[in-house]
């Protein structure tokens, strides 16, 4: 029942619309920068090496911001911490407008990435609020939000880089959060009530899993720019293990874990986000691709040689097919089960990868192979949350989610990483200059391709669980138990 009980029962539109477009704004943050990317060090007066932690900033944040969102969701309400979640996203954003040094920009972009939270804590929210028949296709609306963003991030900023201040990019950021905020406060109420008995906040935990992926992200992200075999990448990838493994010793013993790990011990869990680091691994290298070939020289004999704005703009119908499309994914989910769903989602990324090899070396071929992909991480990324929630009780979707979402964020990491070594490794020479070479975009295809069909294999290993919409509280979890 709500947390107010003078809430009424919520118009679902209306609920999925804002939660949705907070989704939205909440990705047009991470592609906010693209195209200042090269201009930066200029902008910032320093290096481009320093200039790099603008970007990297909001992913280590963001990482260690969701899964603390998610637990604090579940404890003090979805509905709060998602209002609480636009705070840093607000702040952040002015910080970033006002700043003419690296240093604040970089702690604004933290803080914007601290505000990722609102996609998992609007999806474990609409569990609380819709009606069982609405609920499948709010998830995969709001799910795609993410894409959404992306596709209509990068041409804005775009535009705005190329006729306007790049600060003004900024307070568009800002604005747009301050209207979500607005909007969750008045339209979105508060869901489900909140056990007042629901623990302590798991602080050493919250501090161990941030300091493990830190370490093991910053490997990951910047182990091509310090080297792979170098002493500080291979420090932070031991120190990441051993962390890591003590957090999640400390997870199993401690009453009020931050991540119940023997909830996501539960094959159905286990496995779904083991689909997920693929799913976000084969997501991610299609946008590491496709952006380069495109802008790339026509002189080349494989580039496209389109400005930024017309990359965006080539891009950004993918993305919009992902939400229109969404609706289509809950109803293959109603009829056949979410499982089935993400299985034909990684399969369907597959065959766009499959196309990209034939289509390659023209915008239009480029599209389709776009769409096609961005057509199955829709379907995937709307079965995941609710293969999560069919799993978990409801008092713990919110963290359940964003440790969903944590996977999926590790799994475009490494692609990050994999797709950097293997278009640095395979180049050629224009005019002096090292490009990526043909060879290079199209092995990266097929390894994109590959971690595509491996989620679908993985996907068709979930056991079947109840549906989502029906699942109830389980009885207490042994450490719930123990504190009674």
């Amino acid at each position: 029942m709500p947390e107010n009980p003078s809430d009424q029962t919520p118009r679902a539109g209306a609920v999925t619309g804002v939660l949705a477009l907070a989704g939205i704004v909440a990705a047009v943050m991470q592609t906010l920068v693209v195209p200042l990317i090269g201009d930066l060090p200029a902008l910032l007066s320093t290096s481009a090496s320093n200039a790099s932690w603008v970007i990297t900033a909001t992913l280590l944040s963001a990482a260690v911001a969701t899964p603390v969102a998610g637990r604090l969701g579940d404890m003090y309400g979805k509905h709060r911490m998602l209002l609480v979640s636009t705070v840093p996203l607000i702040i952040g954003s002015v910080v970033c407008a006002l700043s003419s040094s690296v240093v604040p920009m970089i702690v604004g972009r933290g803080l914007q990435g601290v505000g990722m939270g609102v996609v998992p804590l609007g999806i474990s929210l609409l569990r609380d609020l819709l009606p069982p028949e609405r609920l499948g296709s709010a998830i995969a609306v709001m799910s795609a939000s993410m894409g959404v963003g992306g596709a209509l991030g990068l041409p804005f900023s775009a535009a705005v880089a190329e006729h306007a201040s790049w600060r003004v990019l900024f307070w568009v950021a800002a604005g747009l959060s301050l209207l979500v905020a607005v909007l969750v406060a008045r339209l979105v109420p508060a869901g489900r009530s909140v056990d007042s008995t629901g623990g302590r906040f798991d602080l050493p935990g919250a501090l161990g899993l941030g300091a493990g992926l830190v370490s093991l992200l910053l490997a990951v992200s910047k182990g091509s720019d310090w080297g792979w075999g170098s002493a500080t990448t291979l420090g932070l990838a031991a120190a990441a293990l051993a962390l890591l493994l003590l957090w999640g010793f400390w997870e199993l013993r401690t009453t009020d874990p931050l991540v119940d790990l023997r909830v996501t011990a539960r094959p159905q869990v286990l496995i779904t986000n083991a689909a997920s680091v693929l799913v976000g691994f084969a997501m991610y290298a299609q946008s590491l691709v496709v952006p380069q070939l495109l802008q790339l020289p026509e002189a080349t004999g494989y580039g496209l040689g389109q400005s930024m704005m017309a990359m965006g703009l080539w891009m950004a119908p993918a993305g919009l097919a992902m939400m229109v499309l969404a609706p289509l994914g809950a109803k293959l989910s109603a009829a056949k089960g979410p499982k089935v769903t993400l299985a034909v989602g990684s399969l369907v990324i597959a065959l766009g990868y499959a196309s990209a090899q034939l289509l390659l070396g023209s915008t239009w071929g480029l599209l389709v192979a776009s769409l096609v992909c961005n057509t199955g991480v829709g379907l995937a990324y709307g079965a995941m949350p609710a293969l999560i929630m069919g799993a978990v009780p409801p008092r713990e979707t919110a963290s359940a989610n964003s440790f969903n979402t944590l996977m999926r964020s590790i799994g475009s990491s490494v692609s990050a990483a994999v797709m950097g070594v293997v278009l640095a490794q395979l180049t050629t020479d224009f005019h002096g200059r090292a490009l990526p070479s043909e060879h290079g975009f199209r092995t990266a295809l097929l390894i994109g391709s590959a971690v595509a069909l491996a989620a679908a294999a993985v996907a068709a290993v979930i056991p079947a669980g109840r549906p989502a919409t029906a699942a109830k509280d389980p009885a207490p979890a042994p450490a719930e138990a123990a504190r009674a």
